[in-house]
């Protein structure tokens, strides 16, 4: 989206019919200066960048706050900020997380909570004082919690009343000091936000120097090797990945015209957690950006969903596939013809072919598409929207243009021409400055300015990318990272476990679900419910296998005597006798 317009941006003057992906980029880059290029050296290597763009957060909503005065921002539930009031909530808490809290430049500060207009607050109050904020994962159990507060060093821990009662279990163990939100009751030796907040002066904003290249947020990614990954993202990675989604907004404005120019301003529905680099950057900054009014929800509800977009005239969907399929069915059900979308959009997992065009014919009005991004990317990388992704419904889409640069290599990192399967790399200022903690995993994924993504693809020559594969042990459930290491560390404390290997089975709601196949130790038995309610103590929810084999022998291995993920996969899945262990969300 850019300020001021929604998808549907009207094609320049004197240009009626679509333009094609490579012209409508060519033509932005020539006519808007806010996508002017340069380039810049950053931590040791030479990347295109945006020349005109704010430097760092604080000033991007400064900016914001500028352009778009007197139009709302924020709504939820029956709360509404303006840009000015917004801004002077940020503002106040910004001074008093100095005064009142000694917040310094370059501390991390630990947000564990749900979807509260506190949580985008205080993202934008932590960078603006120059420190660093880590929203954590709300659907996280007390162990993971701990961890990553833990691992960030934070001695702040802004968290709503559930995470406040994990928080119990490890506050005073690392010397946290509790800042309770919303419902959270303040107990002896907490602080409230809303008293905080009374006390912060909002009449300015702070007066710190940030570097662009300086860490703004700190997001948590579940990976391969069990432990959740802290991902340092720098302000330039973020703005840049912003104004590069942006851009492809306007693109899709001139690639799929509108019958008629478009005056209604822009409006999104935050669906996806803020904690997610979807909702946090591809949502919440990019409608800074475009002055959008940002409706948020606290958790997905289709039915309520659909009644939001009615009544705020929602021009922007942003969700999970099946968040997509879902709003759909809510909408038939009660009747509403949700006319105002002009995009609906889908990340975090593969869309199903058939749901595409299902979607097209539902929504005439709106452009279609998909994404594909990281964490470690700030959510840049391929789309794909309106005919094209009609009519290439399997593909995961084109590069996002204009910074990123794309390779396809083997295994030992050397370039693969079109057509064949290889590891896909992408090079950007948007990458991430490295993993938190793990500067070994830093190098493994980083190398020469190229990240790995861990991700199979086939590129064509067209330049139509098809993801093929993972080459990390990850399940994508309803756009949640899942270890498959984690689930099975967690499965080896039971006491009836011998062996234990966790796969993706193919599911038409979440994409994927979790699979896991057991072999007992001998004369043990398993009981599902008793397995449920231990797995229940050590992983958050989502994580917990939606599937589980009882194996009679031991599970099969390979040459090198691991576990062969994708022979057990296959056996499992041709059986087809799984218990469900339960049903989640």
């Amino acid at each position: 989206m850019g300020p001021g317009q929604d998808d549907r941006a009207t094609a320049p003057s004197g240009t009626g019919s679509p333009m094609s992906f490579e012209a409508a980029a060519e033509h932005l880059l020539a006519t808007e200066p806010r996508f002017a290029l340069g380039e810049a050296t950053v931590r040791g290597q030479r990347y295109k960048v945006f020349r005109n763009t704010p430097f760092h957060l604080r000033d991007l909503l400064r900016d914001s706050a500028a352009a778009f005065d007197g139009h709302d921002l924020l709504v939820y539930e029956q709360e509404r900020w303006d840009h000015r009031a917004f801004s002077a909530e940020v503002c106040a808490l910004a001074d008093a997380l100095q005064r009142e809290l000694g917040v310094r430049p370059g501390e991390r500060v630990a947000l564990a909570m749900r979807n509260y207009p506190e949580l985008p607050i205080l993202i934008l109050a932590v960078a603006a004082v120059g420190a660093v904020a880590v929203p954590m994962n709300a659907w996280w159990g007390e162990q993971e919690l701990a961890f990553a507060v833990e691992d960030c060093g934070a001695r702040l821990l802004f968290a709503d009343r559930a995470r406040r009662e994990l928080a119990r279990g490890f506050a005073g163990r690392l010397g946290v000091t509790v800042v309770a939100v919303r419902d959270a009751v303040a107990e002896p030796g907490d602080q409230h936000y809303t008293a905080l907040r009374q006390s912060g002066d909002g009449a300015g904003w702070p007066d710190i120097a940030i570097d662009t290249d300086d860490d703004a947020v700190v997001l948590y990614s579940s990976g391969s090797t069990g432990h959740p990954k802290g991902v340092q993202l720098t302000h330039r990675g973020m703005i840049s990945a912003v104004y590069s989604q942006a851009m492809v907004h306007a693109m899709a404005g001139l690639m799929n015209p509108p019958a008629a120019p478009v005056t209604r301003r822009p409006s999104a529905l935050i669906v996806t957690p803020l904690f997610h680099v979807t909702a946090l950057n591809a949502s919440f900054l990019q409608g800074l950006v475009a002055g959008a009014t940002m409706t948020l929800m606290y958790k997905w509800d289709p039915d309520q969903a659909v009644r939001l977009i009615e009544r705020e005239q929602v021009t922007r969907f942003v969700g999970v596939p099946t968040q997509s399929a879902e709003l759909l069915a809510a909408a038939r059900r009660q009747g509403a013809s949700l006319s105002s979308l002009a995009y609906i959009g889908a990340g975090g997992a593969k869309r199903p072919a058939a749901q595409v065009g299902e979607l097209a014919r539902a929504f005439p009005d709106a452009n279609v598409g998909t994404g594909w991004g990281m964490t470690e990317t700030n959510a840049l990388g391929i789309v794909l929207s309106g005919p094209d992704y009609l009519a290439h419904p399997d593909a995961a889409g084109r590069l996002n243009p204009p910074l990123q640069e794309m390779r396809v290599v083997d295994e030992h990192g050397e370039p693969l021409p079109p057509g064949q399967v290889g590891e896909l790399a992408v090079r950007s200022a948007a990458n991430m400055r490295g993993y938190l903690n793990q500067p070994d995993a830093t190098a493994e994924t980083l190398r020469d300015g190229w990240l790995l993504t861990g991700d199979l693809v086939r590129v064509e020559e067209d330049g139509l990318v098809y993801i093929v594969d993972r080459r990390k042990s990850i399940i994508l459930r309803g756009g949640e990272n899942v270890s498959c290491l984690e689930v099975e560390g967690a499965l080896h404390h039971h006491p009836a476990v011998a062996e234990a290997g966790v796969f993706p089975v193919p599911d038409e709601r979440l994409g994927e679900a979790v699979g896991a196949a057991i072999y007992p130790h001998a004369g043990a038995t398993v009981d599902v419910a008793e397995l449920t309610a231990f797995l229940g103590e050590r992983l958050a929810r989502f994580k917990i296998p939606d599937h589980i084999w009882v194996l009679t022998g031991p599970l099969p291995r390979g040459a090198t005597d691991k576990i062969d993920r994708r022979a057990l996969r296959a056996a499992c899945l041709e059986d087809g006798r799984s218990a469900v262990l339960h049903a989640k969300e």
